[in-house]
């Protein structure tokens, strides 16, 4: 089972001089992937389930892992999640196939539909369509890194006699959410599935989740066996959930940092969670 961390490009460790010292942290450590977390605007103020507060910051994922790129050799990086029906999906292709050219192929695209109406609104994009553009926006994204003449002809994208370059060899993706159209959407458009669970009982409904909708939709073949990547929260995982995890398949088990806290505190729980391995 893999080790990685997420969330470090928001909060305490969002300036430069932390996130270098935080990622050759985690390249020295073993940690396998960076994951870097997204919201574009927040609701102000905060309602009650919001995840943050408006005044705090959280960099873009992508500008964020292009600078973890640069000063890092080895380290696998990540979105967990994109909120994808929040981008223009050609504008995202292009700006995934430059980091994954300039990171010579260690970005892995997490995508997820999204849950903040108020996000949505602000954007532009209304909450009841967030499903079927995420689909889709996949669908032409693949279209466009995937095609010898690209031309895709959907509801909410359309495009032909264009094409891009550089190409991913083989853009890895990975679909975040826990509703039956995430899991379909994973088993269907997925190399994998990023999901949060507060312990293995929590991700044995996920799993349950996930082999239903692999009898409800077809698997390309091109996309292999489905991966499971797992962040315990909101309290991080011990001996006990990671060999939990171990036992029911878990691929790669993330560490989301305990909130609130500084830089020190997070290098240290980082050098605790390598031990799991």
């Amino acid at each position: 089972m893999d080790l990685s961390v997420q969330g470090l490009n928001l909060r305490h460790t969002a300036d430069p001089e932390q996130t270098t010292r935080l990622a050759r942290l985690a390249e020295d450590l073993g940690l396998r992937g960076w994951w870097a977390s997204e919201h574009v605007v927040l609701p102000s103020p905060a309602p009650a389930d919001t995840p943050m507060n408006p005044l705090e910051p959280i960099l873009d994922p992508l500008v964020h892992l292009s600078f973890v790129a640069a000063v890092t050799q080895r380290l696998e990086l990540g979105t967990a999640i994109i909120i994808l029906p929040q981008r223009n999906p050609l504008v995202l292709a292009k700006q995934v196939a430059s980091l994954d050219h300039l990171s010579r192929g260690r970005f892995t695209l997490g995508v997820g539909a999204g849950y903040l109406e108020p996000e949505m609104t602000a954007v532009g994009v209304p909450m009841s369509e967030r499903g079927a553009r995420t689909d889709e926006y996949l669908d032409a994204m693949n279209a466009l890194w995937r095609q010898e003449a690209p031309a895709f002809d959907g509801k909410f994208a359309r495009f032909a006699n264009v094409d891009a370059h550089p190409k991913p060899a083989d853009q890895r993706i990975v679909v975040g959410g826990h509703s039956p159209a995430a899991f379909r959407r994973a088993v269907s458009r997925g190399h994998g599935w990023y999901g949060v669970a507060a312990n293995a009982e929590d991700l044995r409904r996920s799993l349950a989740g996930l082999r239903k909708a692999a009898d409800q939709v077809d698997r390309p073949e091109r996309l292999g066996r489905l991966r499971i990547h797992l962040v315990q929260a909101p309290t991080p995982p011990g001996p006990a959930d990671a060999e939990a995890y171990r036992e029911l398949g878990v691929d790669e088990l993330v560490l989301f940092p305990t909130y609130d806290t500084g830089p020190d505190e997070i290098a240290r729980e980082m050098e605790t969670f390598v031990k799991l391995g």
